[in-house]
């Protein structure tokens, strides 16, 4: 791997030299603009505003352009006098947990090499003791121009370096967070917690782009004369769609995740709360029985009642002598009832 860099660790009066290297390479697959017409490559030409000829890059300076417009020279002579004593230095200021870092401040990552024998020692001695203390080293260091900051910590047998961003330059997540209050059950936490553990953990090195592979064998066919890859059928898009059931969703996510783990997809779906009766529907409903009850007698006559108390004392057990006393009451009222008189 080719060095971009070469300096120093400044770790308090120990100097180590090294050599800096990517630690990360894109595999993104890049296009050429073209001329549709004729497939001619496009080239950008770059052009001074004033006079409208192509300038040659050894002609070509740096300016800062001020808020109304006007451009102010900057040469090379001018930024070289500015102090900048880590120009050639990555110099550690301080040692602090990892937790400490914050993963939004993290930018490029490099691999920082012993340069020649003599630094193996402070190397190994530096590599050493971070891996020791479980801390990173914050430290400063100049590249392309500008100082930055980055973070020092041990991959494998190697001192890696991460690039980050100035605290002053993570945005405040205002106004990203939802507007509206909105309230989970713990039902369906449950059910976030059962997904999680399904999908489980994955081993790293077994991930890979999958787009990138279908424009490599997009390129591959057209080169041979064909005509690419066919476009996905309707109703092969996934995704885009709003969440109408939650807990629907949740369900069918663990089972399809149980599914292609080659597990028993056995989901226990949550029933629906029923209703309790509250109390005063208790009391009300027996009021209005009690009601009932009392009113439907009224109705009667006094007849018809006397004959249902009887059924119900011969329901209730009693022996058929009451209803023979019964029988003989009624025959005794019919016979003392007058017969009217004729004029």
């Amino acid at each position: 791997m080719r060095s971009i860099w070469n300096g120093a660790i400044s770790f308090g009066l120990v100097s180590i030299p090294i050599k800096l290297v990517n630690a990360t390479e894109s595999r993104s697959v890049s296009f050429r603009q073209i001329h549709t017409e004729d497939g001619g490559r496009v080239r950008y030409k770059k052009v001074c505003e004033l006079d409208g000829e192509e300038v040659p890059q050894a002609e070509i300076g740096k300016a800062y352009e001020d808020a109304d417009g006007t451009m102010i020279p900057i040469t090379e002579e001018d930024l070289a006098a500015l102090p900048l004593p880590t120009a050639k230095t990555i110099e550690i200021v301080a040692f602090v947990p990892a937790g400490d870092i914050d993963p939004l401040q993290m930018d490029a990552a490099y691999y920082l090499s012993a340069n020649g024998v003599p630094a193996a020692k402070p190397y190994t001695l530096l590599r050493e003791a971070l891996k020791r203390s479980e801390k990173v080293a914050v430290a400063k260091y100049a590249l392309r121009g500008r100082e930055r900051l980055g973070m020092l910590r041990v991959v494998d047998d190697v001192i890696a370096m991460h690039g980050l961003l100035w605290p002053d330059e993570i945005r405040a997540p205002e106004g990203v967070a939802p507007e509206n209050p909105v309230s989970v059950r713990d039902a369906e936490l449950d059910l976030a917690d059962a997904l999680m553990a399904t999908l489980g953990e994955v081993d790293m090195s077994t991930l890979h782009d999958d787009y990138r592979t279908a424009v490599e064998e997009m390129i591959a066919a057209k080169a041979e004369g064909g005509e690419g890859v066919a476009p996905p059928a309707a109703g092969e898009e996934t995704g885009g769609g709003q969440v109408i059931d939650l807990m629907a969703a949740l369900e069918n996510s663990v089972r399809a995740a149980k599914e292609a783990r080659g597990e028993d997809a056995v989901v226990t779906e949550l029933k629906p709360r029923t209703r309790t009766p509250k109390a005063t529907d208790a009391k009300k409903s027996t009021s209005k029985t009690a009601a009932k009850k009392t009113a439907a007698p009224a109705r009667k006559s006094t007849a018809k009642t006397a004959t249902k108390k009887t059924t119900a004392k011969t329901t209730a057990g009693k022996t058929t002598k009451t209803t023979a006393k019964t029988t003989k009451t009624t025959k005794t009222t019919k016979k003392a009832t007058p017969r009217k008189r004729t004029a």
